[in-house]
């Protein structure tokens, strides 16, 4: 059924949020251009006056869910402050909570194979949330020890890996595979562990 009408001067985000709608439904190789014009209920011919090919409409899906990502993860730290501690915590929950929230977008920027430097504002909109969990990784990692303080940039990237892994494994509702335990209760206990580890949170918290 094709979607409501758009406003005019409004067609490009119309198309771009049917494709999303296809994305969440069917994959980012699921689905033609003339399927997301009909979706947004306009023409095949369209969509060329706005996209030369489907990658550069999915493209633009990673760009507006990088931008709403970093937005969630800038919240999730603020809203954490002043403790170091739960900022970087609920910059990883807010990873689930994007993936939720936003399908159609999480699968344009993690599945569909769109390199991030395919334009500077694609790379520039990844890099600010990448920057966000870095930032609330080197507050937190002031409170480690100099000598066992792992940098940065792997910190926070360890905390990325464990947050994807949970989406794609646990929180997509994979074919085949159910979770064996709440997602939410899975990140937020490797989380714990992993900071443990690093000695930022007691044994018996």
């Amino acid at each position: 059924m094709p979607k409501r009408g758009y406003h005019h001067g409004n067609l490009r985000q119309a198309l771009i949020d049917a494709a999303l709608e296809l994305i969440e439904v069917r994959g980012p190789m699921g689905f033609t251009l003339s399927e997301a014009a009909k979706q947004a209920g306009v023409t095949p011919a369209a969509v060329y006056r706005h996209f030369e090919g489907r990658e550069d409409l999915i493209a633009e899906g990673a760009l507006q869910g990088y931008e709403i990502f970093g937005d969630l993860m800038e919240y999730a730290y603020q809203n954490g402050q002043p403790s170091a501690l739960e900022a970087f915590s609920a910059t990883g929950r807010a990873y689930l909570a994007f993936a939720r929230k936003y399908p159609g977008h999480y699968i344009s920027m993690f599945e569909s194979g769109i390199s991030i430097n395919r334009t500077p504002e694609l790379a520039a909109a990844a890099a600010r949330a990448n920057g966000v969990l870095e930032k609330a990784a080197t507050d937190l990692s002031q409170h480690i020890p100099a000598e066992k303080r792992p940098p940065a940039p792997m910190f926070s990237a360890h905390i990325w890996a464990l947050s994807h892994g949970v989406v794609e494994l646990f929180a997509r509702n994979s074919p085949g595979r159910a979770s064996p335990f709440p997602a939410d209760d899975l990140l937020e206990s490797g989380i714990g562990i992993y900071l443990r580890g690093l000695g930022l949170i007691e044994p018996d918290a």
